[in-house]
């Protein structure tokens, strides 16, 4: 059997393209598989599961779709799509998880985070993080209407934009130190997750023992799928697997 992960893939109506691509993905390499695994930001952005703005319902329909065959999908909101409630669960059949989450990959413990909590130079975004992820702001943020909402959305996303780019590209990668934090707060040695669109594998000694860390590409340019089987890890574009 075959297990997939993929995030961050900022999906919009201005992106047709990619939305083609992820229904496609869904309808074949994704259908079958023992498991589906988005690790945040499968939106551009979400401002809660009544945002049925396009291309929004044809995404739940096609979640939906897919988990009405048995195949199991796993969703863990990223940074942009962090609103997903109960209602997204039940329209889509997917299971949302918490960050960071622990799973059996195989025989082997895994952690499976979004990423932006790697990222921990970037202390504004971080500070950003935690109002947003507050119960009582997204309570009141949530009892504003849908255009409201879309308008706010639309504002911070073109603040962070700003923001981004006046920060040194370091600033906004995973820490070492932070990853190595995690692995051993959760005793093991394997992590997965996206965020910081640049897709690798790395080894590295921690404690004595290997360490394995997958980062997942975005959708933007890379469209990777990691692709997990019993022996065998592979980061590989989306493309070879249609």
């Amino acid at each position: 059997m075959t297990t997939l992960f993929i995030s961050d893939l900022h999906l919009s109506q201005e992106r047709p393209e990619k939305l083609e691509l992820f229904f496609q993905f869904l309808k074949e390499p994704a259908l079958d598989t023992e498991a589906l695994y988005i690790l945040g930001d499968l939106f551009e952005a979400l401002v809660g599961d009544d945002d049925d703005t396009p291309p929004n319902p044809g995404i739940f329909k096609a979640l939906s779709e897919l988990t009405s065959t048995g195949t199991p999908i796993f969703v863990m909101p990223g940074n942009r799509d962090f609103l997903m409630g109960s209602e997204f669960e039940s329209k889509t059949g997917a299971t949302l998880l918490p960050d960071p989450y622990i799973i059996d990959l195989y025989g082997k413990k895994t952690l499976l985070m979004h990423g932006d909590l790697l990222c921990t130079k970037d202390v504004d975004y971080l500070k950003f993080r935690t109002m947003v992820r507050d119960p009582e702001w997204q309570q009141q943020f949530l009892k504003k209407s849908l255009p409201e909402r879309l308008a706010m959305a639309q504002q911070m996303r073109a603040a962070s934009k700003e923001a981004m780019q006046n920060k040194i590209p370091v600033i906004m990668d995973a820490e070492q130190e932070t990853v190595e934090k995690y692995l051993r707060e959760h005793h093991v040695s394997n992590m997965i997750h996206g965020h910081t669109h640049r897709p690798a594998i790395h080894d590295f000694e921690l404690d004595g023992i290997t360490a394995r860390r997958i980062v997942l590409g975005d959708w933007y340019q890379n469209e990777n799928v990691l692709v997990c089987k019993e022996n065998n890890q592979r980061l590989i574009s989306l493309h070879d697997l249609l």
